[in-house]
Order: structure tokens, then C-alpha cells, then sequence
């Protein structure tokens, strides 16, 4: 198997990584955050002219001909620059459910708007209730007026307050916990029967909980077919985190190997001392761990065959999560005090790194799910 990259796609590498060294210092990061929409919008722009935001979808579709691996390299650079933006929420999850479960002309429509930065999308797929059931929908979808009419709850919407349209997961046919009878329904924001409510997560990003009553919507793809379309959205999604999880290790290793030659202790710098030069040993093998994983996780996205998918990718969550912990554990322990300010970077990775294991099932739930032979979504 071949493991080298393109030279489009070591371009695509290049260019986000020299974006982010460029823009994103942690105090830009700060001042991102503090903006209306909670991002920059000019990085956002900045995302558009590199063809970041259309390089995942195929050329037919209006997009750059890229895929799984482009998303990767893009999702490892913002994990070490903590970026803010909604790319996670627009190109991985909205663009995976157009990318699997729209029809040609209506990705035809959309994708070249999002490529070029115009249009911003939200997935809105869990409820209160369902935990980690993708297919746990009480949302309904009923024919009505020129489409269908949307009534219930949505919650954890990532970026939803700043979207211009939903992709909404809702039920037209069988029981709450059914995976057969959902569809996906693109919403208006602004629509009559929407109502947002937007709030700060814990790792500085945006959320929403979103009502919907008789809200005015339009199927993509068939209605009824979609489980099958959110369980490859999920394990494109848990890919894309594995590479944003890689990049936010290797910048705390980094940054711990870096502190380690800096900070004098008994007047030498602590990273002479034999004890920590093993933590720090530890940190790196945890990291190649992960990093092969999430490379494993990148490739199986592309496995047509679906138990051999799920289990890689449920293996790759696994390991990212537990490296994640050790990472992040270690990493504040051997910084000390300064670790745990809110001026400092390094917090803020160990909470992204936290919010990214608890996504979508933590390390604990894939293990149980390996163990059990089961698929990833049963």
C-alpha cells in the first residue's frame, strides 16, 4: 500500500500549515473567539481562497477533487492551531451527508457555494435523549406545503448559531430508535418555525440547541434511506476528529519538550532529569500511536466493506482517546502551575482533546463496542 502523499495533497499540507503559523498565534485565537460568530470570518475567507473549503468534494460536484486524506491534513493542522472555525461542522459533517446521501444536483447546488465560502451548514442529527444513537430520533417529517414540515428538538448543534442552513436528521416513518425510516431535510436558519439558542462549549467553540416547529424543509435524497447515510457522516466525522486530535497532541508534546528545556529546577533545566526525560519518552510513543491510528482511521473511510470500517474506525477512537488522556495528563503535570491558566495554551489543548474523546462515543464505549463484536452504530 502506498502511503506517500500527491504532490496536490503534500500543496494542500503545505499551505493550511503555513495558514495557521501565519494567522492563527494563540493570542490571534483569543481575538477570534471573542468575535460575533465566535471565529473569524476572515479566516474563514482566507479557508475559500486556499480551495480548503472545496477540497474534500469531487470536481463534478464543484469541488477540487480531493477526499479523506485532504481532510486530514487540513483537520491535523487546526487541532495544533485550536481554529475555531466551522469547517469540522460544514465540510466534514453537512459536506459527508451531501457527499452520501444527496442527489447529484443538489450537491451540484450546494457544494460550489460552500467551496467558495458563501454558504455555511450545520448538521443537526442528536436529540436530547439519544446520547450516542445516531438513529435515537423523535424529530418527525411530514409532507407539507411545498416540501415537508419539521417538528422537534435538536441538540449539540455544532456551529448552529452561525449557520446559514441545517441539515436536519428527522423521522418520516417507524419507531424512535428504528435506523430505517430517517431523512435528511435542509432547513432554512431563518426559516418561520427555527428557533436558535447559542451557546460556548467547554473547549471555547459554538453550539445550539435548535427547536423546530412545522419548520419548512426540503428532502436531500430519498426520505427514509438516511441511516445507512448518518452512519458513514459518523465515521467520516470520528476520522476527521482522530486528525484533529493527532495535530492537538503533537503541539502538546511539543510544547512540554520545549518548557522542559526552558524551566530551571535545583539550577538545571528539569529536562536533564533522567525520570522526566521517561514521561516525556512516553508522551512521544502514546502520540505515534495515536497518529498510526488515526492514519488507519483516514484509510478505512474509503472501505466499502461496512463491519471492517466500523471496526477500524471504532479502534482508531479507541487509541485516540487514550492517548489523548495520557497526553494531556502528562503534558500538565510536567508544565506545573502555568498548565492550568486560562492565558496558556496548553489547557485549552488538553480540553479540546477531552471534548474530541467524548464525541461520538469515548474510548471506553469503542472498546466495549470491539470487545462485543458488535458494529459501531448497533
Amino acid at each position: 500500500m502506498d502511503f506517500d502523499l500527491s504532490d496536490e495533497q503534500r500543496l494542500v499540507g503545505d499551505n493550511v500549515a503555513r495558514l495557521m503559523r501565519d494567522k492563527y498565534g494563540f493570542e490571534s485565537r483569543k481575538a477570534y473567539a471573542a468575535a460575533a460568530l465566535g471565529f473569524s470570518e476572515e479566516m474563514w475567507r482566507h479557508y475559500a481562497e486556499l480551495g480548503l473549503l472545496g477540497a474534500p468534494f469531487a470536481e463534478e460536484d464543484g469541488g477540487y477533487g480531493g477526499g479523506a486524506v485532504e481532510i486530514m491534513l487540513t483537520q491535523e493542522a487546526f487541532g495544533r492551531a485550536l481554529a475555531l472555525e466551522p469547517y469540522f461542522a460544514t465540510v466534514v459533517l453537512a459536506g459527508s451527508a451531501l457527499r452520501h446521501g444527496a442527489t447529484a444536483a443538489e450537491r451540484a447546488e450546494l457544494i460550489p457555494e460552500i467551496a467558495s465560502g458563501e454558504l455555511r451548514l450545520a448538521l443537526a442529527h442528536a436529540e436530547p435523549q439519544s446520547g450516542w444513537d445516531p438513529f435515537d430520533v423523535k424529530t418527525t417529517a411530514k409532507a407539507g406545503g411545498d416540501g415537508f414540515l419539521l417538528d422537534g428538538e435538536k441538540g449539540l448543534v455544532l456551529n448552529g448559531d452561525s449557520a446559514h442552513k441545517l441539515v436536519v436528521l428527522a423521522r418520516v416513518s417507524g419507531a424512535q430508535r428504528d435506523a430505517d425510516g430517517l431523512g435528511l431535510f435542509l432547513v432554512d436558519a431563518g426559516a418561520p418555525g427555527v428557533t436558535r439558542r447559542g451557546y460556548p462549549t467547554q473547549d471555547g467553540r459554538r453550539a445550539a440547541e435548535i427547536s423546530l416547529a412545522k419548520a419548512p424543509a426540503k428532502a436531500l435524497g430519498e426520505p427514509g434511506r438516511a441511516g445507512p447515510v448518518i452512519a458513514r457522516v459518523l465515521e467520516d466525522a470520528i476520522a476527521a476528529l482522530c486528525a484533529e486530535a493527532a495535530g492537538a497532541m503533537a503541539e502538546a508534546v511539543e510544547m512540554t519538550t520545549e518548557y522542559m528545556k526552558t524551566r530551571k529546577q535545583f539550577g538545571v533545566a528539569i529536562g536533564s532529569f533522567q525520570a522526566l526525560q521517561h514521561r516525556a519518552a512516553d508522551m512521544v510513543v502514546a502520540l505515534e500511536q495515536a497518529r498510526s491510528m488515526m492514519y488507519l482511521a483516514v484509510m478505512s473511510t474509503q472501505d466499502p466493506d461496512a463491519a471492517s470500517r466500523a471496526r477500524a474506525i471504532s479502534a482508531a477512537k479507541a487509541q485516540i482517546g487514550r492517548s489523548a488522556r495520557f497526553i494531556g495528563r502528562e503534558a500538565t503535570q510536567l508544565h506545573g502551575g502555568i498548565a492550568m491558566t486560562y492565558e496558556y495554551k496548553l489547557g485549552h489543548l488538553f480540553k479540546r482533546l477531552t471534548m474530541i474523546d467524548m464525541a461520538y462515543g469515548d474510548a471506553d464505549h469503542h472498546l466495549a463496542k470491539l470487545g462485543e463484536g458488535e458494529s459501531l452504530f448497533d
